[in-house]
């Protein structure tokens, strides 16, 4: 990889300030060191350079941390090389992040501060981001949320699908979610929320919350999917505003207005309502084909045996069940192995 300048004091000082911000970012920015960030950016292109230096490299350290083998006979000398069928994105993605950044600093100074946006993740994606705040939220595939925090409260719109929130304490600035026509507040707790046509469903892990609904069937659940709509008091009618544990899961209607459905659940049943977020998968000397199975479950790519002579070959790794290209490099560094990739399909065949 390529540095941004020759070494020097001044250059080594760029370096770990980028370095810096780069942790900052991974942990949260606060809103105003998200204001001294853009600022720190505009001051001099060689400081988001080297932030997109050390975020390569940060990335192929991710990529090692993935794969946790206990043996192999051959060395993989390409464990870090990007995988061919995407090598020409790499350049699109690059000049998109420039052009990010730039629009991110002519926003700061021309216009003011709109509320964040947290994309939603592609059909077979599930993302987590952090927040302004230190808090976090896991979009399940296709959910799609958007946050705007002031002095006096921290507020979230999901607009559709289904996020967990693990919410960072902070009693003076409540976290607010706002699905339908449902306000669930918290202070710092974790929970879930599922966004359906007709019905609001909260699931608490952690912590306590306090579910706030309209009475105000007026609204059409299309209409309150597509917009975040604001609290006003003298608008809205509260139907009930009950608080729910951890171990609990509220039901509530977006049009009825009747009270909610509460009951408790077990830790069984709470595994199996959140079973969409990504877990860390431990294979000990599992047959590659059980190994298979288990990604294909739970991800759109599909791994293909494509040589039954590998179906028993014991494979030795940790991974995240998400991570489809990281178990693709754990499988092309294990002996013996080939792997061709495609756009929906991901083949194993016998090296000849």
């Amino acid at each position: 990889m390529k540095r941004p300048e020759p070494d020097s004091r001044a250059a080594r000082r760029r370096a770990q300030l980028a370095a810096d911000w780069l942790a900052r970012r991974d942990r949260g920015l606060t809103a105003a060191e998200q204001d001294a960030f853009l600022q720190w950016l505009a001051e001099d292109p060689r400081h988001g350079e080297w932030l997109a230096l050390h975020r390569r490299t940060v990335g192929d350290f991710g990529a090692l941390a993935q794969w946790r083998p206990e043996h192999s006979e051959e060395a993989n000398p390409n464990l870090l090389a990007p995988i061919r069928r995407r090598v020409r994105w790499a350049l699109p993605t690059s000049l998109a992040a420039a052009a990010a950044i730039m629009c991110a600093v002519w926003w700061r100074n021309e216009t003011p501060a709109a509320p964040e946006n947290v994309r939603a993740p592609l059909a077979s994606e599930i993302e987590r981001r952090i927040l302004a705040d230190g808090s976090s939220v896991e979009l399940n595939r296709g959910a799609i949320v958007t946050a705007a925090f002031s002095a006096t409260e921290r507020r979230v719109s999901l607009l559709q699908g289904e996020a967990l929130f693990e919410v960072r304490k902070n009693d003076s600035r409540p976290f607010i979610v706002r699905a339908g026509n449902v306000d669930v507040r918290a202070v710092g707790t974790a929970f879930a929320v599922r966004l359906e046509p007709a019905t609001v469903e909260v699931l608490v892990t952690e912590g306590r919350v306090a579910l706030v609904a309209e009475r105000n069937p007026s609204i059409s659940p299309a209409a309150t999917s597509e917009i975040s709509l604001p609290v006003n008091a003298a608008a809205i009618s509260p139907a009930t505003s009950p608080e729910l544990v951890a171990g609990q899961r509220a039901t509530m209607s977006r049009t009825s207005g009747a009270p909610p459905e509460i009951v408790s659940v077990t830790s069984a049943e709470t595994t199996r309502l959140l079973a969409w977020q990504p877990q860390l998968l431990d294979f000990s000397s599992a047959p590659l084909e059980a190994a298979v199975r288990e990604f294909n479950r739970r991800n759109r790519v599909q791994f293909v045996v494509g040589d039954t002579t590998l179906a028993a070959m014991p494979i030795v790794a940790s991974i995240r069940s998400d991570n489809v290209e990281g178990f693709a490099r754990v499988l092309a560094a294990m002996p013996g192995v080939e792997v061709e990739h495609g756009e929906t399909e991901i083949v194993l065949r016998r090296k000849k």
